[in-house]
């Protein structure tokens, strides 16, 4: 069982020099646009990098869980992640998801996305397997120290993978591994965030909230920002409850966040991760369908989200 006292962390190595002043805002984890044979549509991928950089995003995340990455070889990856790079061209950072069941896999692909110039990777426990809290370490430990020069983000996501990092674990992380400086939370568990940020303050590690619903709560808990699935449809709106919250503006952030929510919490009743194209596709951005098994949401669920887009003025004229 890993400790939880402070004293544990007076040894901690953090270096001072890695600069992570860029982690904040709002990071998408950017859809994977797919042709009808299930091919990269590399043109409509670079379109929408270019319209959510125009839209306001301070970041990217290439292949969170709404990239399908769980769907891609390693060698589309690579050519997906050059390809993101070429269009960014260091507007915003640009984050690498890696989310693969095997260690050796994931050190794999955290090399190959450091060679490529990352700006940090982001790291989700292991799905289908629960291991335990001994081997999770191990498993995070050891990718993290396979690109000790780049920034890592640790990626909680239990309603996916079927558990949950610990406190405890994110701390010893947090002041024990140099290169680990922050971590997305996905629980929609305010007080798991909340508490992710006040254990590790003293570290000015930087959390992420991951639930779009929660945005505006997570920032009055000390979220430097948010990964945001729903800035693939509408990232101006979303981020000016950012904009508006860091001006000072929090009752517009706030409004903001509740016009948002209804759009998302309709997502639900979509399976994962189709609503998110589907939306995109209805305000015009031509992203595709999600690979098979997924398919597009059914006609009676599109005309909720047409109605929801329709009211929040978010559909061309």
């Amino acid at each position: 069982m890993l400790q939880s006292s402070s004293d544990l962390y007076q040894s901690r190595k953090k270096g001072k020099s890695m600069d992570t002043s860029f982690i904040k805002g709002i990071v998408p984890p950017i859809v994977t646009p797919f042709t009808k044979d299930e091919k990269l549509d590399e043109v409509s991928f670079r379109n929408q990098i270019d319209w959510m950089i125009e839209g306001g995003i301070t970041g990217l995340l290439v292949f969170g869980s709404n990239g399908e990455f769980y769907m891609l070889e390693e060698d589309e990856m690579e050519t997906i992640l050059g390809i993101a790079l070429d269009q960014v061209k260091k507007r915003v950072p640009v984050y690498m998801g890696i989310g693969a069941i095997r260690t050796s896999k994931c050190v794999r692909l955290a090399k190959m996305a450091e060679k490529l110039g990352v700006q940090g990777i982001s790291i989700l426990q292991p799905m289908f397997l629960k291991p335990t809290e001994a081997e999770l370490k191990n498993h995070l430990v050891t990718i993290a120290e396979s690109v000790p020069n780049t920034p890592v983000l640790l990626y909680n996501n239990p309603g996916r993978t079927g558990y949950a990092m610990s406190q405890n674990l994110v701390s010893w992380m947090a002041h024990n591994i140099p290169n680990v400086v922050g971590m997305k939370d996905s629980s929609g568990d305010l007080t798991q965030t909340e508490e992710f940020v006040r254990r590790n303050a003293d570290v000015d590690f930087k959390v992420f909230c991951g639930k779009d619903t929660l945005i505006y709560a997570g920032l009055c808990v000390g979220c430097v920002g948010a990964v945001t699935s729903t800035s693939n449809f509408a990232p101006a709106l979303i981020w000016s409850i950012y904009e508006k919250y860091v001006s000072g503006d929090l009752e517009g952030s706030k409004k903001a966040q509740f016009a948002l929510n209804p759009l998302r919490l309709q997502m639900d009743s979509s399976s994962f991760p189709v609503a998110t194209k589907d939306y995109a596709n209805l305000v015009g951005r031509q992203v595709g369908d999600s690979m098979l098994p997924n398919m597009a949401s059914p006609e009676s669920q599109m005309k909720i989200f047409t109605q929801l887009l329709q009211d929040e003025g978010l559909l061309p004229r």
